[in-house]
């Protein structure tokens, strides 16, 4: 309990240090802020193009489409928001010897470097994801009820920890190739496949992004239990919270293999 009181005021120490960055440029944030939230907004009339030429896809109409859109944009939206600093890690803290200060302090590693920025760049996602949410509560696509709320909120916590366990995963390969930061982007470009049913997609890829690189258990798998009648809760929302555990052990194993074969920037 001491530890966790001990994180939670450090913790508000580092975000209170990082929003007096933030302020000294609120046009740099409005703007940053826009253009997620833009971003988001191309994503949805991409849908609706396909829609007004394909009623159907795989079996899934445009109103569960989008729940499922929305649903991929909270948990992506939260990771986005609390651990945007390992790119930071794949790309610099380690080829210019800048991981140093994290080693030079009594705090753990992987809490010095999510604790140093927050990306309110994410409220954009988090904005347009709980939109369709709503949206798709009010077209009764969805049947609401307190065991699926208890529901919904554990998977999009678990869909989270899975975002920021990939992302941690190959940021870490910078402890040994130096610059991981491409690695990491075309990883995490697969995030975009979790928005669609994975039907859609070639056999191999469906395994990619469902046991290698696990982002349709982000969306699209927690997302048809809500969707699909009589979809065992353990089968998607069960086996995505197990996923997410054990995927962030392993991430954080690598990391600290990592810090341990770290050695500081040479020539």
């Amino acid at each position: 309990m001491k530890v966790l009181k001990r994180y939670a005021r450090l913790y508000r120490v580092f975000v209170s240090q990082f929003f007096k960055t933030i302020v000294q440029s609120k046009a740099n944030f409005f703007i940053g802020l826009i253009g997620f939230f833009l971003t988001q907004i191309t994503g949805i009339l991409f849908l609706y193009l396909v829609f007004e030429q394909i009623p159907v896809l795989a079996d899934w109409n445009l109103d569960q489409l989008i729940f499922i859109y929305g649903f991929a944009q909270i948990p992506r939206g939260i990771d986005h928001l609390l651990t945007d600093n390992l790119w930071m890690l794949a790309w610099n803290l380690v080829v210019n010897g800048k991981f140093d200060r994290y080693m030079l302090r009594p705090m753990n590693l992987y809490m010095q470097v999510i604790f140093e920025k927050l990306q309110p760049d994410a409220l954009g996602e988090l904005l347009v994801g709980s939109i369709l949410i709503v949206i798709s509560l009010q077209k009764g696509i969805v049947i609401i009820s307190g065991v699926n709320i208890l529901l919904f909120v554990v998977s999009v916590l678990a869909g989270s920890v899975i975002y920021t366990a990939i992302k941690l995963l190959f940021a870490s390969f910078a402890f040994w190739i130096k610059v991981s930061g491409p690695v990491l982007y075309t990883a995490y470009q697969f995030a975009d496949f979790a928005k669609y049913p994975t039907g859609i997609y070639v056999k191999g890829v469906r395994f990619l992004i469902t046991w290698i690189i696990p982002f349709a258990f982000v969306a699209y798998l927690p997302a048809a239990y809500f969707l699909v009648p009589n979809v065992n809760a353990f089968s998607t929302i069960g086996v995505e919270c197990i996923l997410s555990v054990a995927f962030f052990v392993f991430a954080y194993a690598v990391f600290i293999a990592g810090t341990k074969a770290y050695e500081s920037a040479g020539n």
